[in-house]
């Protein structure tokens, strides 16, 4: 797929469903309003929509406070049927392999962006946003190179 493509649906996946893809998610439904159905999923879904992804998502307009967490095995048990997406962005090693793993018996292109998991990395609240935004902003520069400026204008 070409860069500054966007695919008619994209799959964002990571650990637990809980920062990196819902930011991934919620970015890009801003970004590219309808241009593409997005969705995001986890390897497990262990945890909720973190209170600091939330923060940071909202400096930018990007709001995820009402994402709710879910896993790859979920996704299927609800008929989101991976096969169905035009595209898979992997955000850790463990959601590439399971989406690799997945994905095997379809012709779709899985992608592997390497984001650092903010999660644990500092202490104290103005050190936790830091990392926080510096995952967002990771994020954020590989879905403009990836897909293009964002098209939709603030209301």
């Amino acid at each position: 797929m070409a860069q500054n493509t966007i695919p008619a649906s994209v799959l964002f996946c990571c650990d637990h469903n809980s920062i990196r893809s819902p930011i991934a998610e919620g970015m890009m439904k801003k970004f590219y309003g309808r241009a593409a159905y997005v969705q995001s999923a986890g390897v497990k879904n262990d945890m909720e929509v973190d209170g600091f992804a939330i923060a940071v998502c909202d400096e930018i307009g990007v709001r995820i406070e009402n994402h709710r967490s879910r896993s790859f095995e979920e996704m299927m048990d609800w008929g989101d049927d991976l096969g169905g997406f035009d595209l898979i962005v992997a955000l850790s090693p463990a959601s590439q392999r399971q989406a690799l793993e997945l994905t095997r018996v379809y012709h779709l292109d899985v992608e592997y962006w390497p984001i650092m998991d903010p999660a644990g990395l500092a202490e104290g609240r103005e050190a936790k946003l830091a990392a926080y935004r510096q995952t967002r902003d990771q994020i954020q520069s590989r879905m403009i190179e990836r897909f293009g400026p964002p098209v939709v204008k603030d209301d």
